[in-house]
């Protein structure tokens, strides 16, 4: 049994009659293929992108695949409400990473006139386009994502085994987001970070969702096989740790957000550097400069 806690969503989007994909105009679908060459690791190269593909390919295979579809459906809503929060309208969209459509199904054909969507997995649906002053909205995992199931697996593993090794994969740190954007060549940068925390009865029941959801580990530095033993002594420190007074076990999603805008000349741009009227001494006599001038007037 699951049931989501801590969340919060603002109800502001135009509601949509029947089923609101079919509000939206022309949508297609692509295949991502991974470049050719090596598969083994290489510069900054983290994780094994055809496992994944194959992670999520099994997954959507399954006969009950939609049962795990519950944290991509709260962040594709939550990503659909910061696309109303921008005043205006656009005519074309992309969506990188669709897998069933979690964003589309919030949006409307008003607001988004022709939404593309694409995946690495065909099964799940199937270059960087962005027009000038067009805006990128993001969503990844953060660095605070299942920190219970990393703590717990690291004690069980150096108890049982003496030493860890990650069972997760690794998470950005929201401090580099921002560069990371800034060095694709967006503008206008805004990060924000959101959590997302689901009550399971217990650390294998969650462990069944991740490998649901396509989300198991694939870091090229990923332990190909954990011991039994070692898993039920991870249970163990879990349950202990972190169990609620109902006896479920919490799994804490935290979700980073990023809007960045592609540069164009009507975009509002800091002033050249000494081009101020006023030095930062003088701002402690604003309230008397605005005294005078309203006694002026």
């Amino acid at each position: 049994m699951l049931w989501l806690t801590r969340l919060w969503l603002r109800r502001r989007r135009p509601p949509t009659a029947g089923d609101p994909t079919k509000n939206l105009g022309l949508r297609k679908a692509a295949s991502g293929v991974s470049p050719p060459g090596s598969t083994s690791p290489r510069s900054l190269n983290i994780f094994d992108r055809d496992l994944k593909r194959k992670q999520k390919n099994w997954a959507a295979r399954q006969p009950d695949s939609v049962k795990f579809d519950y944290l991509k459906e709260e962040v594709g809503s939550r990503i659909a409400d910061r696309v109303y929060d921008i005043a205006r309208d656009f005519p074309l969209a992309l969506n990188v990473g669709c897998g069933r459509g979690y964003i589309a199904q919030h949006l409307n054909k008003e607001t988004v006139g022709r939404f593309f969507q694409v995946d690495i997995a065909e099964h799940a649906l199937i270059h960087y386009v962005l027009k000038p002053d067009g805006v990128f909205i993001g969503a990844m995992f953060g660095g605070d994502t299942l920190y219970e199931l990393r703590c717990s697996l690291q004690l069980a593993e150096t108890e049982r085994e003496g030493g860890f090794s990650p069972h997760v994969s690794p998470f950005t740190a929201v401090n580099d987001l921002g560069h990371l954007l800034g060095r694709a060549g967006f503008n206008t940068l805004t990060v924000d970070t959101d959590e997302i925390q689901v009550n399971y009865p217990g650390m294998f029941e969650l462990m069944e969702d991740l490998q649901g959801m396509g989300e198991s580990n694939c870091a090229w530095n990923r332990k190909a096989l954990l011991h039994r033993d070692t898993m039920l002594a991870a249970a163990a420190v879990y349950g202990e740790m972190y169990r609620n007074e109902d006896g479920s076990v919490p799994a804490t999603y935290q979700i980073y957000y990023m809007i960045g805008w592609k540069y164009h000349d009507s975009q509002a741009r800091p002033a050249e550097r000494g081009s101020a009227t006023m030095s930062f001494g003088e701002l402690g006599k604003i309230n008397n400069l605005m005294s005078q001038r309203k006694k002026s007037k």
